[in-house]
C-alpha cells in the first residue's frame, strides 16, 4: 500500500527516515523525495518537488544524510543534500540548494538571478527520429535542414 501511495504522487520516503511527527505538505506530496537515514524534526512544512537526499560519494566531505530541525519551512523545489544540519525555525526558499549547515532562526535564499542579454535565442528541442535530427515546432517534429545546426548536433 505504501509503494502504491508514493507512486501515485511520484514520491519517495525512505523506510528508515526519521520523522518526528507528520510534516505539513501544503501542495500534497507531489515529487517529494526523502532518503533513508534523513531526519526531520517536528512541525515542518515541506512544499512540492523537495529533495532531502543522502550523499553517497565516499570522497565527498558531505557524505551522509541531512538532519532537519523543528519548525522548518522548506520551499518548493528546494534541495537539501548530504550530511548537513538545518537548525530549528529555518526557512529555505524555493529552489535553494543547501549543502552546508544552517544555524537556527535563519532564512536561506538564492542570490539574485543574473540575466544575459542576447540578440536572438532559439529554444528548439531536438531529437533524433528515424535517423534524422528533428525539432519540435507547432506540436510536430520537423526535420532540421540547416547544415550548420546538423553538424553541431552530430558532434553530440
Amino acid at each position: 500500500m505504501y509503494n502504491i501511495y508514493l507512486k501515485k504522487y511520484s514520491s519517495y520516503i525512505g523506510h528508515n527516515a526519521k520523522i518526528a511527527n507528520p510534516p505539513c505538505f501544503p501542495h500534497d506530496k507531489f515529487g517529494i523525495f526523502i532518503s533513508g537515514n534523513a531526519s526531520i524534526g517536528k512541525d515542518c512544512i515541506i512544499f512540492q518537488q523537495v529533495t532531502i537526499g543522502t550523499n553517497h560519494l565516499p570522497d565527498s566531505k558531505g557524505m551522509g544524510a541531512p538532519t532537519i530541525g523543528n519548525n522548518c519551512y522548506i520551499g518548493a523545489g528546494a534541495k537539501i543534500i548530504g550530511k548537513v544540519v538545518v537548525g530549528n525555525n529555518v526557512r529555505i526558499g524555493a529552489n535553494c540548494v543547501v549543502f552546508e549547515d544552517v544555524p537556527d532562526n535563519s532564512v536561506v535564499v538564492n542570490e539574485k538571478p543574473r540575466y544575459i542579454q542576447k540578440n536572438e535565442i532559439t529554444n528548439k528541442q531536438y531529437k533524433r527520429i528515424d535517423g534524422k535530427w528533428k525539432f519540435y515546432n507547432n506540436g510536430l517534429w520537423e526535420e532540421e535542414l540547416d547544415e550548420e545546426v546538423l553538424n553541431k548536433l552530430n558532434e553530440i
